[in-house]
Formats: C-alpha cells, structure tokens, sequence
C-alpha cells in the first residue's frame, strides 16, 4: 500500500511505502533462543549425568573409527532433525555481521564442533554409546539447518516483517518470555502426574539424598508430616494444580501482549499447541490410547477453572498480571511437590517405553523440571524497569 498525496505544489508526490524497511539489526530473541537450544542439546546428550569414568581412554580412537552394528532410520533422522534449529539459529545470531556462504561455512563448523564435543564427552558415561553415525548425522542436520536459515534470513530477519509484527503486538524487551513461552508446549512432552504439574523437585533431592545417606528419604513425606490424601483430595489438588499453572503460564504470555495483539487467538493458539503436544507425547510414549488418559475429571476441572480466573484476569494491568501469574506458578509449585503422585500415574508410567526416545528423555524432563522456574526468572527480572511492583 503507498501514500500519494499531493505535496504543496499542488503535484502528486512519488509513492512511498507506508512501511518502512527496517535497519539491519541482530535479533534478540535468536540469541536468547540459541542459549536455551543449546542447554537442551547438552541436557539430552549426556543425560543422565551419572556413572562418569575415565579409565580406558586410549581406546576412544577406536570407538571412533567403529561405525555401530545396529542402526535405524528413525535415530538418523531425529539425530538430523535435532541439530537442523541449532544450525538455523546460528545463522540467525551471525547475523547482519556474517551473511549467506559465511553464515553457512561458520554455522556449520560450530555445529560440527559442539556434536564432535557431545559424543566425545559420551563416552564418559556407561549409558550413553559414542557414536561416529550420531556424529555425522547432527553435522548433516547443522549443514542443512544452517542453508534454511539462510533462505530464511530475507523473510524473516532482512525484509522485517516478524519484527514489524513483535513491534505491533509485543511489549519491548520481552525476547526472553518468547523464548520461555515457546518452551512451554514442549515442557508437556515428559510425562507429569498432573497436568501442567512442572517443577516436581522434591522427588528428585529425595532420591539424591536416599543415595547419600543410604537410607530411604522423602522430603514429601516429611513435610506432610503424616497426612494421607483421599480420592476427593487428589481430585481437589490435582485442580488446583492444573488451574494454577495453566492461569500462570498465559499470565506470562497476556503480560508481554499490548493493546494491538489479537490476545484471545494468541493464547488459544499457545493453549491448542500445549494440549496438542501433550496428547501426542502421550500416544507415542505409551500407547495410542492413552493419548488423552491425562484428561482426568481433576484436570478438566482445573482447565475449567482456570480458564474462569483467566477471563477475569484478562482486564488486568500488566504489572498485576505479572504479579498474579507468580503467585498463580508459586500455588502449583507448592501443591505439585507437597502432593504424592497419583496412584493411577504411577500404574501407567509402567508402560512408558523409552527406547527409541532415549535421547530426548533428559531434555523433556528438563523442561519439565525447570520452566516454571525460568517463568519466576523472567517475571522477577529487573522488577524497577518492569514497574513490577508499582500500583496503577
């Protein structure tokens, strides 16, 4: 669309665009996007962190050289695929400084390096195989992530139209909350014995401090001092569970939306995506029928709830919807480690298989563990440049 509008000569002046072409910049929300990218890789390729040993180092020259015996085409392809957003996001950060054949040659070669990094450090642990195959296979993903982030370097970044479009629908500086917010559906991959039940800790340091002291240990336990939950109350707390870390994880996109955004579309959109990858995680990591066995009447209550408090919510100053979506996380961070975990659960997590998904194991259950964390991080930043704590 241009402006032709007659100037004072009473002439018609040339056509301008009424949008500008934006200046070359780097992206933010690339780097921050990178960083997080980047914990995952390392998360998912030497998890579980346990077992180290370093004897017998002389014979990973020939573990290198031996290519595995047994080999599918699903790990060739997700080894591809997982390194195919390193390689695009390399690109992205490089630029406007590097650009086309170098953005692809560097991106390239740090991808080359950080998979060469994770499989040698693989070795290390006894439940993790180095693997030439896996080595090459992420390189290739890399390579071919680094020639798409190039075509799309002009729709994306030069041309300026997702910039445009954050600038009209998004408060500034909020390259981190994209990022966590992005990681929000991928969080619901790990199975949980609670809908949107992230940051379930206590289970872990109990299991750390067992093996410690050699002697069983449940933090829960003791901090319920004694106190058995029935059926009606497993019910009541997995609502709460579910109402409070769903309210505050689209508190958290609701607080980073200005006036111009289509809210309602954005946060069905982010909640669709989230149930989507849940049901799917689910049929793939179970069986197909129990794609929707987290539907419990204790969630759909809390969706239901929820959804309600949201409604109100939604006419809330930002600074009070930041406000809220901490004390909303705070109330399922608390309910989700106090909580034992549903009897039911545990019965179906008997039937998880993980073999072929062993890889992104670790990841999922990083996420999982941490994003409410990093939600609490991102709300509580800076709270004087945030006007956090000041009263409209």
């Amino acid at each position: 669309m241009t402006n032709t509008e007659p100037d004072s000569a009473g002439s018609p002046a040339p056509p301008t665009p009424l949008v500008q072409a934006l200046p070359l910049r780097s992206s933010p929300f690339a780097r921050a996007s990178l960083v997080a990218y980047l914990f995952l890789i390392v998360y998912a390729s030497w998890y579980p962190f346990s077992g180290w040993q370093n004897d017998n180092l002389a014979a990973l020259t020939d573990v290198i050289r031996q290519w595995p015996r047994y080999w599918t085409w699903f790990d060739v392809l997700t080894n591809i695929v997982g390194y195919m957003p390193l390689g695009i996001l390399l690109v992205f950060v490089l630029y406007p400084w590097l650009r086309r054949w170098w953005a692809i040659i560097l991106s390239t070669l740090t991808g080359v390096l950080i998979s060469g990094t994770m499989e040698t450090v693989q070795y290390l642990l006894p439940s993790r195989v180095t693997s030439p195959l896996d080595f090459l296979t992420n390189s290739a993903g890399a390579l071919i992530g680094a020639v798409l982030g190039v075509l799309l370097t002009p729709l994306i970044l030069e041309k300026g139209r997702l910039r445009l479009l954050r600038k009209h629908w998004l408060s500034k500086e909020a390259s981190r909350e994209m990022v966590i917010l992005g990681l929000w559906p991928l969080a619901q991959i790990y199975p949980q014995a609670y809908l949107y039940g992230h940051g379930q800790l206590l289970p872990i340091f109990s299991d750390w401090l067992s093996d410690l002291f050699d002697t069983p240990v449940d933090l829960g336990a003791i901090l319920r001092n004694g106190i058995e939950l029935s059926t009606e109350e497993y019910w009541l707390s997995e609502t709460i569970i579910t109402a409070c870390g769903f309210a505050g994880a689209i508190l958290l996109c609701l607080s980073i939306l200005n006036k111009n955004a289509p809210k309602a579309r954005v946060t069905a959109l982010l909640i669709l995506a989230a149930l989507s990858v849940k049901a799917m995680a689910n049929a793939l990591l179970f069986k197909p029928e129990y794609a929707f066995s987290w539907l419990t009447p204790g969630a759909q209550g809390g969706l239901l709830i929820g959804g309600i408090m949201l409604y109100g919510f939604s006419f809330a100053p930002i600074n009070v919807q930041r406000r809220l979506s901490v004390l909303m996380l705070a109330i399922s961070l608390l309910f989700v480690n106090l909580v034992p975990a549903n009897p039911y659960f545990i019965v179906t997590l008997q039937t998880w298989v993980q073999g072929k998904f062993l890889n992104f194991n670790g990841a999922a259950q990083f996420l999982s563990l941490l994003w409410p964390f990093f939600a609490l991080w991102a709300l509580l930043r800076n709270p004087a440049k945030r006007h956090f704590f000041r009263v409209n």
